[in-house]
């Protein structure tokens, strides 16, 4: 799933399969940009070109036509884009297994394949959809959680990654799970732990229009102040 959240301008993608570390290879996310997600026969090229298009201001459809036009394989991928503006363009090629498909809303974009069937992601979306106020980390394991409780891949479960993005080039949260017997549930295991310092400490991180604060004094006493 790839999500928006208009009020703060975040990107977030999220992923769960019984497939061994997915996230990476599938999600990407790039603050100021989009987030997009390769799914079914996986090709990761697809998101490296396509987030390079894309931060070049390239609209997601036309991304999305262009990189498939040159990929023999496409029949056999989900490809799914939602830009900074809230733009989406979604595939599911014909030779993907089922059940296969996606769903739109508006800054939500929902693809999957090999799943137990459509409740899943109809699920994920009105779960998404009645959480507005939720951070956007938590928001996206709310999701992700209502599908697993759908049905999820039916294969079972293996791996889940989530990653959020606001305005550097790189995310603010990164979380990964390549081998458990139940993925989503050490993923919030990892979100607690990010909270309890990582997520103070991101922010005093250097991007591409800062150069982040490097005072450790300064550092140390807002994360006292936060984790107080």
């Amino acid at each position: 799933m790839l999500a928006r959240d208009d009020r703060t301008g975040e990107l977030g993608v999220a992923v769960a399969t019984r497939f061994f570390a997915v996230g990476a290879l599938c999600p990407r996310v790039e603050g100021g940009v989009a987030a997009l997600a390769t799914q079914a026969l996986v090709n990761p090229m697809l998101g490296l070109r396509g987030m390079e298009r894309l931060r070049a201001g390239a609209a997601p459809q036309e991304v999305l036509a262009a990189l498939l036009a040159e990929d023999a394989g496409r029949e056999s991928r989900q490809f799914h884009i939602l830009d900074a503006r809230g733009r989406i363009a979604q595939h599911t090629g014909r030779d993907c297994v089922g059940w296969c498909g996606a769903l739109a809303a508006p800054g939500l974009s929902l693809a999957g394949n090999m799943l137990a069937g459509p409740a899943v992601l109809e699920a994920t979306r009105a779960a998404f959809l009645v959480a507005p106020d939720l951070p956007m980390a938590e928001r996206l394991l709310h999701a992700m959680e209502a599908g697993q409780a759908a049905g999820g891949d039916a294969r079972g479960r293996q791996a889940a990654a989530l990653m959020v993005a606001s305005r550097d080039p790189y995310p603010d949260l990164d979380l990964r799970v390549d081998d458990h017997a139940d993925p989503l549930a050490e993923l919030r295991r990892l979100l607690g732990v990010a909270r309890e310092r990582f997520v103070h400490f991101r922010r005093f991180l250097p991007g591409a229009d800062h150069p982040g604060v490097f005072d450790r004094a300064v550092i140390n006493a807002a994360i006292a102040e936060a984790t107080r």
